[in-house]
């Protein structure tokens, strides 16, 4: 949600891609892909974004912590960035998800779009649930 400059940019790509290979990843076994290449996440991002409503964002508290430490300028990026990773979790049908703590409310997010779509439009969408490590 921050801009970076271009070679950075690829340069960071490099990097977590040889740090997922190095955790034991095996391309051989899985998709491993750039998501900015993809389309297709963006553009349901667009639609989950047009089934969710500002007010239910702005209560996420990495919103309201992030935006302080911009000096009260959160970006719109930044405010539909929960929206982006439930268009992650939904693209996929994604069923179980691992999560952090500190993501436990993005996740419940994209559990309620995905509830609002379905609801909306008909089952659609795998309602996903969180695995939490004790670690």
């Amino acid at each position: 949600t921050m801009p970076k400059e271009p070679a950075v940019l690829r340069q960071n790509i490099l990097d977590t891609t040889a740090a997922i290979l190095a955790c034991g990843i095996d391309p051989t076994k899985c998709f491993l892909f750039r998501q900015s290449l993809v389309p297709e996440h963006a553009e349901l991002a667009w639609i989950l974004g047009c089934l969710t409503n500002v007010p239910r964002l702005l209560r996420l508290p990495q919103w309201k912590m992030k935006r302080a430490s911009q000096n009260s300028e959160g970006t719109v990026g930044l405010l539909t960035y929960p929206v982006l990773q439930a268009a992650d979790i939904l693209l996929y049908k994604s069923t179980r998800v691992p999560v952090g703590e500190d993501q436990v409310l993005h996740l419940e997010l994209a559990q309620d779009i995905a509830q609002h779509f379905n609801k909306k439009y008909g089952e659609f969408f795998p309602v996903p649930k969180a695995i939490l490590s004790e670690l």
